[in-house]
């Protein structure tokens, strides 16, 4: 579960911005499959012990799980929803449901380019719902409100979108907006797992937070400052990239004393 607290207010995240982001970007995924031969079917993810195969099944059941998480009954309105960082900071306590569950659904689908696309095709019908602000539904992590679980599918699939870019060599595009809003979440669930305000954490042009406890400035920007690009942000807080690795690749500045993110990442598991 997350540790530490955040009295910074919750961010928005605009819905009509969040659902062409999320279509934008299945759209996309989309397309890279369909490209996919016999060989990259076959290779390697870059997640541990999955090939491609399994990394496409996993993006399916991203984009399934929208519609079965709206068909499920409203959680009455005394239950509180789980907000996005929470998500973010405990999905890795719930890897091997999410890995058996990806297995299962490699195993009992003979075309996963079919199934997506079948699924990508029901969207339209879900939109409404899938951006209510008013019911939540139940979900591993309590319950959570309809347009936050959707905001979780654009960083499932913009993660995943760009695993399997890495993996295969086929390009994937990667939606703005979509981009903007997964780096915003996970640089929040970071200043909730580190709270504070002894260190700057910025990702241009979409995010910057405080976090990590220390003596407290009074004024202007905090002594230690950190600041990368969009994607390797989200290599970064995904665990796709160590911090010492992008250090040296110079895709990161880290400047102060205590500018060493490392202990905090990954964010997401």
């Amino acid at each position: 579960m997350p540790q530490g607290s955040s009295r910074r207010r919750a961010r928005t995240y605009d819905p009509e911005k969040t659902w062409a982001a999320f279509v934008a970007q299945v759209g996309h995924v989309r397309v890279a499959v369909g490209e996919l031969d016999e060989g990259q079917w076959k290779a390697p993810s870059g997640l541990p012990g999955w090939d491609v195969r399994l990394l496409v099944a996993h993006v399916l059941r991203q984009v399934e799980a929208l519609r079965q998480f709206l068909g499920q009954t409203p959680v009455p309105p005394g239950v509180k929803p789980a907000d996005l960082s929470t998500w973010a900071l405990s999905t890795a306590g719930i890897a091997g449901q999410l890995d058996a569950g990806t297995r299962a659904t490699a195993a009992g689908t003979a075309d996963l380019n079919a199934a997506l696309a079948a699924e990508a095709d029901l969207l339209p019908g879900l939109k409404d719902q899938a951006l209510r602000t008013d019911h939540a539904f139940p979900h591993p992590f309590s319950a959570m409100r309809a347009l936050d679980f959707t905001v979780t599918r654009v960083v499932e699939l913009v993660v995943h979108s760009d695993d399997l870019a890495r993996a295969t060599g086929v390009e994937v595009a990667l939606d703005r907006q979509a981009v903007a809003a997964v780096v915003r979440l996970l640089a929040d669930a970071l200043a909730v797992k580190a709270p504070g305000n002894t260190v700057e954490m910025r990702v241009p042009p979409y995010a910057a937070v405080q976090c990590v406890e220390g003596p407290r400035h009074t004024r202007g920007t905090p002594p230690n400052v950190v600041e990368t690009d969009p994607l390797t942000w989200v290599r970064l807080a995904t665990g796709r990239t160590p911090w010492h690795e992008a250090l040296d690749a110079a895709r990161l500045t880290a400047s102060g004393e205590r500018a060493d993110l490392g202990p905090y990442l990954p964010v997401l598991g």
